[in-house]
């Protein structure tokens, strides 16, 4: 890559170094085991799925001796699994460096694609020269991602004839909550039939549902959500200057509203939903429609007819009417997947799938436009019904329009009402990692590498005390069995690992309770702009107001 292909930016970027721990800058670490932790359900089922890596400890990196890890020669594989998150290069940066750094004769080999190119044995050498190109960039175009699983006995049995064939001492596993459940599955695998490769995870996920009190952060959040609030603070600008457009914004999220609820403290718009409190309250689509009609006509009585509205990516999966729907729905799409892949059009599709429905679950989808019907026929690659592709926000439009219109005529409503949708989504997911992502990114492949030279398996890195100082930041290993739950995919019952939504008790959302009717009807926005990498620490190395607010509700 020459200098004429990069931008000044990157080029810049290239040569920033990241901060750290001492205890993974000096090298010297060694591993504390702490107790022993079970799964939040399920435990005597997931015991009897996992009895080679179930009950591990927990484990701390801490100080030690220069013997106090294992410091032969090391070949590690990586693999970037799921959507991408600014910081994954680093994240490679850093199990290259700490590989080196322990034994110069160890290498790093990055599988191509995603899963696949760890079951097809595709890869590429990840070099210095490789690494450098690539350091504090966005991004996983290095060596690809892809959404495969590796959980049947044919994925496995490639990955461990990979494994064979490539002298794989270890495989770290970036991905989310079902990437690292893969990671589990592949190291009791690998423990079972003997094969000397230990599985590490590092956890990724922009939605920021990957973490619990051991990861406080998943990586990716940090950037994804100033990203995103960079433009939810320019349209909230555009509508206080224009002032002649509702803008309703849906944000990435599809299980839980962490990136809602960011975006919400950082911009102050005018209203936030927020699913998992609709979902403790039991509301309804109608009620969600009732709560907009309710702010703009209060906005509109005081002469404005404008706003910002952010809706969270996941909405429909927490309303009362639709949750019952979408489990029944993706329990059949599981039982009847063969019969509808025989079926020879989408219309004979909708109508087997609608005949197979219980009375409630089939009002509710024959209700639905048939563009939406048809959507609801497909599932992701872990089986999960694609609501995301819904455009909840310009459904949302269509029935707070309807509902302004009947007001209008009945004379209780007499201000202008237009609105614009929005979706912000892939705009959050490669940019330049900040200051927090490309330090974190790489603290976690480089603590990976401990736990690596550690002997462990089926582990994912575990990250405290980030609100603080990168200095003070503790790194360690959750075992992957003890966050294990069981949900029913495609008809059946598999380990995952329990999302983390957001909590309606935790301090980022006390803080918005407290400010939303403040928003509500005053012009109140907050305009964070681009991220900032260059300049004094309190913009460079701020960070989210979930991780500031968290921190700070711990110390009460």
């Amino acid at each position: 890559m020459s200098d004429c292909t990069i931008s000044p930016l990157q080029k810049a970027r290239l040569s920033y170094a990241p901060k750290m721990p001492g205890i993974l800058r000096g090298g010297k670490c060694a591993v504390s085991q702490g107790k022993v932790i079970m799964p939040p359900g399920n435990s005597i089922k997931i015991k009897e799925m996992f009895p080679k890596t179930y009950g591990k400890p927990l484990v701390t990196l801490c100080e030690g001796g220069g013997g106090s890890l294992g410091s032969s020669p090391l070949t590690v594989g990586v693999v970037l699994s799921g959507g991408p998150a600014p910081g994954g290069h680093n994240a490679i940066a850093g199990l290259f460096d700490a590989l080196k750094a322990a034994n110069p004769a160890s290498r790093l080999v990055g599988f191509l694609n995603g899963p696949k190119g760890v079951m097809m044995n595709k890869s590429r050498e990840i070099t210095k020269e490789l690494a450098a190109q690539y350091r504090n960039t966005g991004g996983f175009d290095m060596i690809g991602s892809g959404r495969d699983k590796i959980e049947t006995a044919e994925e496995l049995a490639a990955c461990a004839k990979t494994a064979v064939e490539t002298g794989l001492n270890a495989l770290v596993i970036v991905g989310g909550d079902d990437s690292n459940t893969n990671a589990a599955i592949l190291a009791e695998y690998c423990e079972a039939i003997k094969i000397a490769m230990r599985v590490i995870g590092l956890p990724k996920t922009i939605d920021g549902d990957m973490r619990n009190e051991y990861i406080e952060a998943s990586f990716g959040f940090d950037t994804a959500t100033r990203t995103y609030a960079k433009l939810v603070g320019n349209v909230c600008r555009d509508a206080m200057s224009s002032r002649k457009y509702y803008h309703f914004i849906k944000l990435m999220g599809r299980s839980a509203s962490h990136v809602a609820l960011e975006v919400a403290l950082q911009t102050q718009p005018n209203m936030a939903i927020i699913s998992e409190e609709l979902q403790a309250r039991k509301q309804t689509f109608s009620d969600v429609v009732d709560q907009i009609v309710d702010v703009i006509c209060r906005r509109a009585a005081s002469g404005k007819n404008y706003g910002v509205i952010v809706i969270p990516e996941g909405l429909l999966e927490f309303l009362d009417d639709f949750k019952s729907f979408l489990k029944e729905l993706g329990l059949k799409l599981g039982e009847e997947e063969s019969s509808l892949a025989a079926l020879a059009n989408e219309k004979e599709r909708r109508e087997h799938l609608h005949s197979k429905l219980s009375k409630d679950s089939a009002k509710v989808y024959r209700s639905l436009p048939v563009g939406v019907q048809e959507v609801l026929l497909r599932r992701d690659p872990h089986g999960n019904v694609v609501v995301s592709q819904i455009e909840s926000e310009k459904a949302i439009i269509e029935y707070v329009t309807e509902k302004i219109e009947a007001l209008a005529k009945e004379g209780k409503f007499k201000g202008k009402f237009a609105a614009l949708g929005h979706f912000f989504g892939y705009e959050g997911r490669c940019g330049f990692p900040s200051n927090f992502d490309a330090d974190y990114t790489y603290c976690l492949g480089y603590a990976g590498v401990q736990l690596i030279r550690a002997g462990l398996t089926g582990y994912t890195v575990s990250a405290l005390n980030l609100a603080g100082p990168a200095e003070e930041w503790i790194f360690g290993g959750v075992p992957i069995t003890s966050m294990l739950t069981l949900e029913n995919r495609k008809g059946q019952w598999k380990p995952v690992i329990k999302k983390h939504l957001a909590d309606l008790e935790g301090g980022p959302f006390k803080r918005f309770a407290a400010e939303r009717d403040k928003w509500a009807i005053g012009d109140v926005y907050k305009f964070p702009g681009d991220i900032q990498f260059f300049g004094p620490s309190e913009l460079t190395d701020a960070r989210t107001l979930t991780l500031q607010l968290e921190a700070a509700a711990k110390k009460r």
